[in-house]
């Protein structure tokens, strides 16, 4: 059997907040009551709060020899190790087939001496499998509309099912935000919103130029990745729930078609295209858009580090499906189309490959990935623990998971 490591990035695991009147808190009545022998309270003395937050995260445990899901491990043969410390397992949910076994409760957080806290109210959702479709019609072209349409009733035959809760979210002209929802007749009631509207390459050449490249293509690439940033701060409040986001795009490239866009600027201003490249101005604003690469990858890296913290995993599907070449009223040069294409999908591999996900790209069997994603999120483990880390301002950890079978 395989060990199974994860990556996480866990928040801060401790919150400190100074009360600077002691005598009107229930903590310092408390202390007051029972004073520690041989220690006297200075008057003003601050009080220091502490909570400490369970951590879970999920895990999916397969056979080498079979690749088939291990359905019957034990707490205690589970070890997790946070930066190469070992942790203490105090909480081990598994869901099997869409079923949700509490195999391990967890007890009350730590508590710090003087300090109540509230008992966390039992929740009597039980739901093991959270879907949130997340379509960036910025970036889907108008022709891939029905493909994507098809794509959605696929996801209702073969991935969502009875009792799974769900919600579906828009970046631009389909206009949908759907909250988590078990009923299934809403995403089918609204599969005929969907509509693409991303911008062909020709208008992407035509149109605007900035320090950052084509103006339009980085204003709705702000509009995807905020939003989805967005979606993933509000998946960290969903707790103890394997998480997953169906991301639908075409993907990014913040400086496409470099030469045409040259060109067709050169022919606006009624130059040579190698005099322009000699301007001063021209080449100054080419310098800055050089720097273009670098800031797609600062937005993949914030939007995989929040998918990360949310612990949610991120499928990302182009519905182009496999490309063989561009459309006849594209006119764009063979080599840039290539490159194009190459580009907008290695950022949604990225997506994937950072949250633990698949990348469906490049192929049109979507079948298949489906029901690889419905076997993916249909049998898995969440563990939990208290982390013995004391440092509070350690924002990045390491978690090892391995089994003892």
């Amino acid at each position: 059997m395989r060990n199974v490591a994860k990556f996480l990035i866990v928040g801060v695991f401790a919150v400190i907040a100074t009360t600077w009147n002691p005598v009107q808190t229930p903590v310092a009545t408390a202390q007051a009551q029972a004073p520690a022998e041989g220690v006297v309270q200075a008057p003003g003395q601050p009080t220091f709060r502490v909570s400490v937050d369970l951590v879970t995260t999920d895990v999916i445990v397969r056979d080498q020899r079979n690749d088939q899901f291990v359905a019957d491990l034990k707490p205690e043969e589970f070890e997790v190790y946070e930066d190469g410390v070992k942790q203490q397992i105090v909480s081990l949910v598994l869901t099997h087939g869409g079923r949700v076994y509490n195999q391990l409760t967890p007890p009350p957080a730590p508590v710090q001496e003087g300090i109540i806290l509230p008992t966390n109210r039992p929740t009597n959702d039980a739901a093991g499998r959270v879907f949130l479709i997340f379509i960036d019609d910025l970036h889907l072209d108008f022709r891939s509309t029905p493909r994507t349409r098809e794509l959605i009733k696929k996801m209702l035959k073969l991935l969502i099912h009875e009792g799974d809760m769900f919600g579906i979210v828009t970046t631009g002209y389909s206009s949908i935000s759907e909250q988590l929802t078990y009923d299934r007749q809403v995403l089918d009631s609204l599969i005929s919103k969907v509509t693409g509207g991303g911008l062909k390459a020709k208008e992407i050449i035509e149109g605007m130029q900035g320090s950052q490249g084509p103006t339009e293509l980085r204003h709705r690439a702000h509009v995807a990745f905020s939003t989805a940033y967005d979606l993933m701060k509000n998946l960290e409040k969903l707790q103890n729930r394997r998480k997953a986001v169906i991301y639908i795009s075409s993907g990014y490239d913040f400086n496409p078609f470099e030469q045409s866009r040259l060109e067709e600027q050169a022919q606006r201003m009624h130059v040579e295209s190698a005099d322009l490249q000699n301007d001063p101005f021209y080449r100054t604003q080419q310098s800055s858009q050089l720097l273009a690469e670098s800031d797609l990858v600062r937005e993949l890296a914030e939007l995989t580090r929040a998918a990360n913290r949310a612990n949610a995993t991120l499928y990302t599907i182009d519905p182009r499906g496999l490309i063989a070449g561009q459309d006849l009223d594209d006119e764009v040069p063979t080599q840039e189309w290539n490159a194009y294409v190459r580009d907008t999908q290695d950022s949604l591999r990225v997506l994937a490959e950072e949250t633990g996900g698949i990348a469906v790209v490049n192929q049109n069997d979507f079948d298949k990935a489906l029901k690889r994603i419905d076997n993916e999120t249909s049998d898995y483990y969440v563990l939990g623990y208290y982390s013995s880390n004391p440092d509070p301002l350690k924002r990045r950890r390491k978690v090892d998971i391995k089994t003892t079978r």
